[in-house]
């Protein structure tokens, strides 16, 4: 009997222990537990320590409520223009009612796949190829709607849809690949041709304004070579009339008789011998006669003084300075010009004796020159 006892009691401790099992069920986070009692959908049991009455409920569905990413493999599409592209995409979904996923649909995910490739066959088919590579997340956007709104009485919610990949032909690559490397060459022709056409529009600026720079400087150049020019005839003519006044007044001032006369026409002879012309010069004898009527002749001249004794009356010298038009241009060159000559004259003053036969300052008659 100790033995039956025995087995009688470890038969309860494991009916105990498979009742225990069967009601007591922990549910983790983010799940919901579907339970069915005789085959008929009895509660859902949220997550945490649920009970429920053993060999009658039964734990039939786990349903994950977290957002599921599911990626399809690559499918083929027919473009618009006949052109047949790969198109992957990945689904981002979640669970929003465990009851409608797990009755109103045997399996959600294979239905959501489906589902998606005759969206994307619809979509796809109204693009041509460019509107296609184009298009993502216009294809995204209405993919995502007619998923959302289909998937709506299964208890799920497409949160997000994305197109991993958009492969179009390897033909069709290498078409664009072409396209793409002459639409390249172009662009970079047309910038080194803008390049060049910019470079050329600043040579011929920076030549224009060179020109322009050049011909100003000659004309500056030219116009203050002539003032220069101008000024140095203007300074030459009057020191010539200052010394023709100054020779004119020596003249007055040395009161010449015909002998004097007599004598530089006699210095004057030999010069005019002078030359490989004059091979024969005959005096005559009549030469002092002829110097005597010659001086007569001079000395009846007008201008030339008589033997007249007394004070003659001096000719207006002039001002002692050339008087040189000023030119805004060149005053400081003419002030220079006439600090060098105002020099030279001082410089020269102690060294100038009076001529002969000039008188003084005083009015005394200087001493003859020898004959």
């Amino acid at each position: 009997m100790p033995t039956a006892a025995l087995v009688v009691l470890a038969l309860v401790v494991i009916f105990v222990v498979a009742v225990l099992a069967k009601t007591v069920r922990i549910v983790p986070q983010a799940r919901a537990g579907i339970v069915e009692r005789f085959g008929k959908y009895k509660a859902s049991l949220p997550a945490g320590l649920n009970v429920v009455v053993p060999f009658v409920d039964r734990v039939r569905y786990m349903i994950d409520l977290r957002e599921q990413v599911v990626s399809f493999p690559p499918q083929p599409v027919i473009t618009e223009d006949n052109l047949v592209v790969s198109i992957d995409t990945v689904i981002y979904f979640q669970v929003t009612d465990p009851v409608a996923a797990t009755y109103e649909i045997a399996n959600y995910i294979q239905a959501v796949e489906q589902l998606t490739m005759t969206t994307l066959r619809n979509i796809v088919g109204g693009m041509d190829l460019e509107q296609t590579l184009t298009s993502r997340d216009e294809i995204n956007n209405r993919l995502r709607g007619v998923l959302d709104e289909a998937t709506g009485k299964w208890g799920i919610r497409v949160n997000r849809v994305e197109l991993k990949g958009i492969d179009p032909p390897p033909s069709i690559k290498d078409s664009m690949e072409k396209q793409m490397r002459a639409d390249r060459d172009k662009r970079a022709v047309i910038l080194t041709a803008e390049g060049q056409r910019q470079s050329a529009i600043l040579t011929a600026e920076g030549g224009k304004q060179s020109a322009i720079l050049n011909a100003e400087g000659a004309r500056e150049a030219l116009i203050l070579r002539a003032q220069a020019e101008r000024e140095a005839r203007i300074l030459k003519a009057q020191g010539e009339g200052q010394a023709i006044q100054t020779v004119f007044q020596a003249i007055h001032d040395g009161r010449p008789d015909q002998a004097l006369l007599a004598y530089q026409y006699l210095q004057m002879m030999p010069k005019i011998a002078e030359g490989d012309a004059n091979k024969v010069w005959i005096v005559p004898s009549e030469i002092g006669k002829a110097l005597e009527g010659l001086g007569s002749t001079m000395n009846s001249l007008q201008g030339i003084p008589d033997k007249v004794d007394g004070p003659r009356t001096r000719v207006d010298m002039g001002p002692a300075e050339p008087a040189v038009p000023q030119d805004s241009t060149l005053r400081a060159t003419h002030d220079e010009v006439a600090a060098a000559i105002a020099a030279a004259e001082a410089s020269s003053e102690p060294t100038r004796s009076a001529p002969s036969g000039v008188p003084s300052a005083d009015g005394d008659p200087g001493e003859p020159s020898p004959q």
